[in-house]
């Protein structure tokens, strides 16, 4: 494991946890809402609808993908694709105004797309750098980083709001900036990535062409899965807890500011001292992960996410909410790093791509049933978003019950018994 490359690896995730953290997270959101749907009862399900369709085409293609990807040692190329695609579209959101409701579904639904089926791919690297029991730690040590990338776009957005509030401007007129801002530091840290990261895997000759090699590693992976029940079990689990997360995620500043009647400026500084919370989470759990092992540090977590829900729920005032906010922080940062370990111990050595393609696949179709299910909610009780909050908070009680049945040790051996 060298140090370089690994760092070099890491950056990846502080180069697209900006995208995240101001897009989806913390100013594009609540942006959506209000101006460019101009805050109509069905605005906040027409945002989640969006990101629905763009969750829905990386499910549909995540296992090609990774399984050409595998199939042609081209996770690297893939990579630099995707990341040119995100950095462009979301550029492309600073033309997005008042009303330009299409405009702005498109450019979400593009950005999205190219961001989600990147994070798969890089996510495949992790087993070519990290032995099974310190995949914990790097992981750990990825999410950390990213959480200190978002930090940075948070910090230079919060740092261009403020100016331009104070000189009178409007939402419409600084919000735009902030996207310049977040694809600019996209492009440019991710550059280590490209410089020194290396592509470890060797082409596997398939007959064919390049959809029915891909179609045939995935069929042969399905017709398989018996062998792999843990990693499936897991997959379930990790649907309906993502799920959870995915809404707190994509609708934490729609909550801040339809419930708690926070400012954009304050739901930066919220947003920020959440990322700090969970780097200090990510690096934290990712220490003692592989010792307490992936599924008691996934329960911890998930108790704690039960927890949150049920104290923001409650939140009359600023105090409670915040305390909850930042309980957020920790319990984001260790369960999205124990879970991509998780992936990547149960996962065959030679398929990696192929099965944290079934990884993304799973975070995305978590990522159109949380929110979906929050944003219809809040339009069928015509704004009740403490109700929302509420109803997506059980599926973290369904994730758990999953967790209970797993067994990581008898997945790794039918992991390192697979040959191909």
């Amino acid at each position: 494991m060298e140090g370089r490359e690994v760092f070099s690896w890491a950056m990846y995730d502080f180069a697209n946890s900006g995208y995240t953290t101001v897009v989806i997270t913390a100013v594009f959101n609540a942006y959506f809402v209000t101006e460019i749907a101009g805050g109509a009862p069905w605005a906040t399900f027409a945002w989640t609808a969006a990101l629905a369709v763009s969750y829905a085409l990386i499910v549909l293609t995540a296992p090609l993908i990774g399984a050409y990807a595998d199939a042609h040692a081209a996770k690297k190329r893939l990579l630099l694709v995707t990341t040119a695609g995100s950095v462009l579209f979301t550029a492309g959101l600073a033309l997005v105004g008042r009303g330009d409701l299409a405009l702005g579904v498109a450019l979400i639904v593009l950005s999205n797309f190219f961001f989600g089926t990147g994070e798969n791919l890089v996510a495949a690297f992790l087993p070519e750098l990290a032995r099974g029991e310190a995949m914990g730690k790097v992981s750990g040590w990825g999410w950390s980083l990213g959480y200190i990338g978002g930090l940075v776009a948070l910090g230079a957005s919060l740092a261009y709001v403020s100016y331009a509030q104070a000189r009178g401007a409007a939402a419409v007129e600084f919000v735009p900036a902030t996207m310049l801002i977040t694809a600019a530091l996209f492009a440019l840290a991710s550059l280590p990535t490209f410089l020194f990261l290396r592509e470890r895997a060797a082409p596997v000759a398939m007959a064919g062409g390049v959809v029915k090699e891909a179609l045939a590693r995935v069929i042969e992976t399905i017709r398989h899965a018996r062998r792999f029940r843990d990693l499936a079990r897991f997959l379930l689990c990790l649907v309906f807890y993502q799920a959870g997360i995915q809404a707190v995620i994509v609708l934490a500043a729609v909550y801040a500011q339809e419930v708690m009647g926070f400012t954009t400026r304050d739901t930066l500084i919220l947003i920020l001292m959440v990322n700090i919370t969970a780097a200090v989470g990510a690096f934290g759990f990712g220490q003692v992960q592989d010792r307490l092992g992936h599924v008691r540090t996934l329960a911890v977590t998930l108790a704690g996410w039960m927890l949150t829900v049920v104290l923001a729920w409650a939140a009359e005032g600023p105090l409670l909410f915040w305390f909850a906010a930042n309980l957020v922080g920790l319990c984001l940062g260790s369960s999205q790093s124990a879970g991509r370990a998780l992936v990547g111990y149960l996962s065959p050595p030679a398929r990696t791509a192929e099965f944290f393609g079934l990884w993304g696949l799973a975070v995305k179709l978590s990522s159109i049933f949380g929110p979906v299910t929050y944003g219809a909610v809040t339009w069928i009780t015509r704004g009740d978003h403490r109700l929302a909050l509420l109803v997506t908070g059980l599926y973290f009680v369904i994730g758990m019950a999953i967790l209970a049945g797993l067994d990581p040790e008898r997945g790794r051996r039918a992991a390192l018994d697979t040959s191909s």
